[in-house]
């Protein structure tokens, strides 16, 4: 019962699927509900498959990947999508730390920000309208698997917000190698099930790993270059840029 109750809390955290009233929320279970952040995006992302399957029987491919699309920030309220837009802004606007952090925690988006947004948009649109029957596979597998470098950045670098006005915080405290590693293997089970089962080569499946895994290497050298650590909107970035990784890996040419 402890563990369903905190991946429902992860559920709660991270959409806006409605979970029972008495799951309720703290700082310590969020802590430990981590390990279940890989899991959530393996549900949004065939939850979006499913809603792409069946808006296929009924409108061109195009049309079916956009109401999929629409779908996901519906489930999840582009919470990712808004850590991309703040960090944008953030980084693009800002030189020093101070800045860069105040800039990010302003609500309204800047021009970096929208663009970051609207090019975000469009790669994820382009790409999965290139994979056609593919993108069925590809929504669950990547979302999945971007949720593992956010876990990584929060194991092993320091939280920057002074305040704790944002339900990120509670996120980055804590967290042990049994939320990273258990949220980790949640998040390869699914691609190691397709290539078992023959959906995935296993050429393209390690291209996929790397390519992700290099993704989340570089956003943390950039977060800690910039601001010294992450913040929650950073993650969020994270998460998107590990995402049209993954789209990009499995449409690209000569890659298994």
């Amino acid at each position: 019962m402890t563990e369903l109750r905190r991946l429902l809390i992860a559920l709660g955290y991270f959409t806006r699927l409605p979970i029972p009233a008495w799951v309720g929320w703290s700082s310590s279970e969020l802590n430990r509900a981590t390990r279940y952040f890989p899991l959530v995006g393996l549900l949004v992302g065939l939850i979006s498959a499913a809603a792409l399957w069946a808006a296929q029987q009924f409108w061109p491919g195009p049309v079916a990947v956009l109401l999929a699309m629409l779908l996901g920030l519906l489930l999840t309220g582009a919470f990712h999508e808004d850590g991309l837009a703040d960090s944008a802004d953030g980084f693009g606007g800002g030189w020093e730390t101070a800045k860069v952090l105040s800039i990010m925690k302003d609500s309204r988006i800047g021009t970096y920000g929208a663009i970051a947004l609207v090019s975000a948009l469009l790669l994820k649109y382009t790409t999965l309208t290139t994979l056609g029957a593919s993108a069925l596979l590809a929504l669950p597998l990547v979302h999945a698997l971007s949720r593992i470098p956010p876990l990584l950045i929060m194991a092993s670098m320091t939280y920057v917000r002074e305040d704790d006005s944002t339900r990120a915080k509670p996120v980055a405290e804590g967290l042990g190698p049994v939320e990273w590693l258990g949220g980790s293997l949640l998040g390869l089970a699914p691609l190691a099930a397709a290539v078992a089962l023959g959906l995935l080569s296993p050429v393209r499946g390690l291209a996929l790993l790397l390519a992700l895994t290099c993704a989340g290497l570089i956003c943390a050298r950039y977060f800690k270059g910039r601001i010294g650590g992450y913040t929650g909107d950073a993650l969020g970035a994270a998460q998107q840029v590990c995402e049209l990784t993954g789209y990009l890996v499995l449409c690209a040419h000569g890659a298994g």
